[in-house]
């Protein structure tokens, strides 16, 4: 068996910046979820977000769009960043798992689209904006490309030698 032969794959080369960012953002997102977790949970006690206009937090977050099948919005969007977290720590990113990055497009593919149904709830049903939910919706809309992107960039698996 030459060398060569047993060459393991040590993962595919990533854009240096992959990491680091997805990780950034995925922390955003988490701590804007759980604080309009924690709001939900309070009553909006502490919301900190102007009321009355067209920008309305409470309005948004207090709606009967906040819930969806009887789960606050709020819990949904906690759940979906702290898989993102798992799914962009930069170990994740090292790992050589060949069902990750599928994984994380299309988990991220998903969030996506459940940002865009509550954005046109904001918008035709509710005829009010969050500010908090829209930073959500615009880290989900940003790592999805800089996923899609990174992946796209990554080369081919690098083996020892």
């Amino acid at each position: 068996m030459t060398r060569a032969d047993r060459a393991v794959p040590r993962g595919r080369l990533r854009p240096g910046w992959l990491a680091p960012l997805t990780l950034v953002l995925s922390v955003v997102g988490l701590a804007v979820s759980a604080y309009l977790t924690f709001e939900h949970f309070t009553d909006n006690a502490t919301l900190a977000c102007s009321i009355g206009g067209v920008v309305d937090c409470a309005r948004v977050t207090s709606s009967a769009w906040s819930t969806f099948v009887g789960i606050p919005v709020a819990v949904l969007g906690l759940f979906f960043f702290l898989v993102t977290l798992g799914l962009c720590l930069p170990r994740a990113w090292r790992s050589t798992a060949a069902w990750l990055d599928p994984a994380r497009i299309g988990w991220l593919t998903v969030g996506l689209g459940f940002a865009l149904y509550l954005v046109w709830a904001e918008l035709f049903r509710i005829h009010a904006i969050c500010l908090w939910c829209t930073v959500v919706h615009v880290v989900t809309f940003v790592l999805w490309i800089v996923v899609l992107f990174g992946q796209i960039l990554s080369g081919p698996a690098v083996e020892d030698d």
